[in-house]
């Protein structure tokens, strides 16, 4: 389903049920095309939140798979198209349903390209900082009085000029032509984008369970490049090697490029350099020059942690500016982000405890958030809450991730949430634990199997001053009320 497909108008795809439809990509897909009109039903196993905020959308929503959503007793289709993302497996009643009754089935990413058809679209990839840099994208936009419809995988939250900080969906249909979209690479659909700005964070290897080697993996983003349309973009970090990589054989092949990055880049002319960046206690500022952005340098502050996002920042800026915003009033817009959710979201703080939660899952994602944390955490210690996310990855990058949880002082490691992966017996937490030699105050690695005995243990070892840090992109999520109960349970009993 990736790469050259024919793509629908909405107005093509009839009536439309989405399997899945609480996911954070599936449960945008639903909201865009509910707002541009179309006839939108869908299905999840759980009932969640984001089912309860699609059926206010005026979206119909069933907790359960079940082939009756889509096909009538007398086997006559009662849908036109089945959205699926890669995680639905060919036995899910409703797809086998589908199917056998010939209903067209689309990928997640087919139908967010049905919805990019007419619109000047920012496609952002990379093996991590997708989430934060299109919601960055998007706000800088709005901030510079572009409404850009938004497609992303996280909440976005962000701070009007009278101080007045509010939420807004991962899906959002805006008044303009512009549509900012995550790019998934973990299975290959960014592939049936046509971006008119193509933004790679990076191209680290990753997801070598589908791709199958390093090559495959930036091969496909090599793809995802010359899908560019005519007189578009690519957006690249010269920070990466991989990324780095990927821009110069864009340009040697014709296309135009513009990097970014903390050391120069191949091209002065088109460059964005971030120089001197200044992490703080829940900030970040820098000064952004070059590139379209012109020569004088520009102050960036950001109430976002971590020297990492001043590049996401660039990137957003750099990206606002191709499709027509001024310079400063792009890197003042950047200024009005505060974050996205499940990326460093604080979820409360109990006897001077504070707990937050966040989705790296990757361990250069967790070493930067680590160092991010620790000027926030101040004199007070970071605990961390990992759990890791498939089979394949732990395995892989087990060494890495002990060497990046090391630089907390506190670490419980849980069982691997398996996603999309069938159960590896020989991978769980001490895959990673038994490589780990001891954190940065000289701990050792816990690994306790069970996430709510996990969370107990956290939840026992923080102390007054501490950072608690729920991290991974599974249901790792649902353990910091946990946390934060037994840390009130334990204030309220005098401990």
């Amino acid at each position: 389903m990736t790469g050259g497909a024919p793509v629908l108008g909405v107005e093509d795809l009839g009536r439309v049920h989405l399997v899945g439809v609480g996911g954070a990509g599936v449960s945008v897909v639903a909201r865009l095309l509910a707002a541009r009109g179309a006839d939108v039903q869908g299905s999840d196993a759980v009932a969640s939140p984001a089912l309860e905020a699609l059926r206010a959308d005026g979206v119909r929503v069933w907790v359960g798979h079940d082939a009756a959503h889509v096909v009538g007793d007398d086997g006559a289709p009662l849908v036109d198209t089945l959205v699926v993302s890669s995680a639905v497996r060919e036995s899910n009643p409703e797809l086998a349903a589908a199917r056998a009754a010939g209903v067209r089935v689309l990928h997640r990413s087919q139908a967010l390209a049905s919805l990019m058809l007419g619109c000047r679209s920012v496609a952002v990839a990379g093996a991590h900082g997708k989430t934060t840099t299109s919601a960055m994208v998007a706000t800088v936009l709005r901030a510079c009085g572009v409404d850009a419809s938004f497609a992303i995988g996280g909440t976005v939250r962000v701070r009007d000029a009278d101080g007045v900080e509010s939420a807004v969906p991962g899906g959002h249909l805006g008044d303009s032509d512009v549509l900012v979209a995550e790019a998934d690479e973990s299975d290959g659909s960014f592939l049936n984008y046509a971006p008119t700005v193509a933004v790679v964070t990076n191209v680290e290897p990753d997801h070598l369970d589908h791709y199958g080697s390093r090559e495959a993996f930036e091969q496909a983003f090599e793809r995802f490049a010359a899908r560019i349309v005519p007189g578009g973009t690519l957006v690249a970090c010269a920070d990466d090697p991989g990324s780095a990589a990927l821009a110069a054989a864009h340009r040697a092949a014709g296309g135009a490029v513009v990097t970014y990055g903390r050391a120069d880049g191949p091209d002065p002319v088109a460059h964005v350099r971030v120089a001197e960046v200044v992490p703080g206690a829940g900030t970040v500022t820098a000064t952004l020059a070059g590139g379209p952005l012109g020569d004088e340098p520009r102050a960036l502050r950001l109430d976002v942690p971590g020297a990492h996002n001043a590049l996401n920042a660039a990137a957003a800026v750099t990206t606002a500016v191709l499709l027509g915003a001024g310079p400063d009033e792009a890197v003042a817009g950047a200024g009005t982000f505060v974050g996205t959710g499940r990326r460093f979201e604080t979820r409360g703080e109990v006897g001077g405890v504070r707990v937050v939660d966040s989705y790296d899952h990757h361990p250069t994602e967790v070493e930067a958030l680590l160092r991010a944390a620790r000027p926030v955490a101040g004199d007070g210690r970071i605990v961390v809450l990992f759990q890791p996310h498939l089979y394949s990855r732990t395995r892989i990058f087990a060494d890495r991730f002990a060497a990046a949880l090391a630089l907390a002082d506190e670490v419980v490691v849980t069982g691997v949430y398996r996603a999309r992966e069938d159960v590896d017996p020989d991978v769980g937490p001490r895959t990673i634990t038994d490589l780990a030699e001891r954190t940065v105050s000289g701990g050792e690695l816990r690994a306790v199997e069970d996430r709510m005995e996990a969370a107990h243990v956290v939840a026992a070892l923080a102390r007054p001053g501490d950072l608690v840090l729920t991290v991974g992109a599974g249901d790792v999520t649902e353990l910091a009320p946990v946390v934060l109960a037994d840390l009130a349970a334990r204030r309220a009993a005098g401990g």
